[in-house]
């Protein structure tokens, strides 16, 4: 691996995941006062018929934050679903009058299924998330709701973590909720995980060491961060990661933990003790377990290593849940470096 292409991606990567607190903070200012941004929020709550399920449209890091809007919403009693792009232009798309959106989300504004989708005539306004004024998507829509997470060079970090806060904002504003004092609250709580996170990097590399296979599991929001963590380490390290559900992990993949897994188990949220018992499976059947908690006790036993991160309100974990798999990231790029080379996908 050449040295230099070792280090500026180290440095690159290391960079942007430090720039997601500042740009966190933009986003969350600027859609509570900037005035086009407001107007834009006001048009989306007209144009979202309701009374029908809310369907959320994304590939990538894109569907990963979507999970996030998803959860909020149905959380509240109301029917949403995050739906991967590619199998609802196939294998849905005639469905579209009976839900409300579907919104579609699109980092680069020229993911092949996204740009599709904006090409197709529709009876109702279309409402994008999108991070790219200049794209093909954006073009299309009628209703635009910026990311603003700037330019990247590695896998998607920033933008991955604004265009989960802007699907939060959008759910809370559909359902009339006010949003602002929890999201003041994950400003201070997100900037010190990803500290807590950073912190112990080389830490976490050292224990993941040697394996064969690392899989990143969550529940609820927090199954956004398990998949794009697992997106991530993938992307920027080449390390076959694969990311689940909770319930997922449960009905098939834990049957073949060995001492050649690691399972970074992320038990945060409403549903952090089923994430704890997971970890302490995995561990009795031989396999390693990151356990990433936002409670005590803190508790490491033989063949777990125990992460605490600061808890976010209930339903933000996809931002806090990335964390620790981008921390592990970043030291496995130290080690061995990347060549990764950002692109969007423009193919189906």
């Amino acid at each position: 691996m050449n040295d230099e292409l070792v280090s500026e991606m180290s440095e690159i990567f290391s960079t942007e995941c430090m720039e997601q607190k500042a740009l966190l903070d933009e986003v969350f200012s600027a859609y509570s006062v900037d005035p086009e941004i407001r107007a834009e929020l006001e048009r989306a709550k007209k144009g979202i018929r309701a009374g029908l399920p809310l369907v959320w449209l994304g590939m990538g890091a894109s569907y990963c934050s979507s999970i996030s809007g998803a959860t909020r919403y149905s959380l509240a009693g109301r029917p949403s679903f995050p739906v991967e792009a590619s199998e609802w232009l196939h294998h849905a798309a005639t469905t579209w009058d009976d839900v409300g959106g579907p919104i579609l989300i699109t980092t680069s504004g020229e993911s092949a299924e996204l740009v599709e989708l904006c090409g197709r005539p529709e009876k109702f306004p279309r409402l994008l998330i999108c991070n790219q004024p200049a794209s093909s998507c954006w073009k299309a829509a009628a209703i635009h709701l910026p990311i603003l997470a700037g330019e990247e060079r590695g896998n998607a970090t920033k933008s991955y973590i604004n265009c989960t806060a802007v699907c939060m904002i959008l759910a809370s504003e559909l359902l009339g909720q006010p949003w602002q004092a929890e999201a003041a609250r994950v400003e201070t709580a997100f900037a010190q995980a990803l500290e807590q996170a950073f912190t112990r990097r080389q830490e976490i590399e050292s224990f993941c060491r040697g394996i064969a296979s690392l899989e990143i599991v969550g529940r609820g929001a927090g199954v956004g961060g398990a998949l794009m963590g697992a997106l991530t380490v993938r992307e920027m390290t080449e390390w076959r990661a694969h990311g689940y559900s909770g319930g997922a992990f449960r009905h098939g993949p834990l049957m073949d933990v060995d001492s050649t897994h690691v399972a970074i188990i992320l038990a945060l949220g409403a549903t952090r003790d089923l994430g704890r018992r997971l970890a302490e499976d995995c561990v009795a059947r031989g396999g390693k377990a990151v356990l990433v908690v936002d409670r005590d006790p803190v508790q490491n036993a033989k063949g777990s290593l125990t992460v605490k991160i600061e808890p976010v309100p209930e339903g933000w974990e996809g931002l806090t849940s990335v964390l620790v798999p981008q921390a592990l990231t970043q030291a496995l790029i130290e080690r061995l470096g990347s060549r990764y080379v950002r692109r969007a996908t423009t193919v189906q």
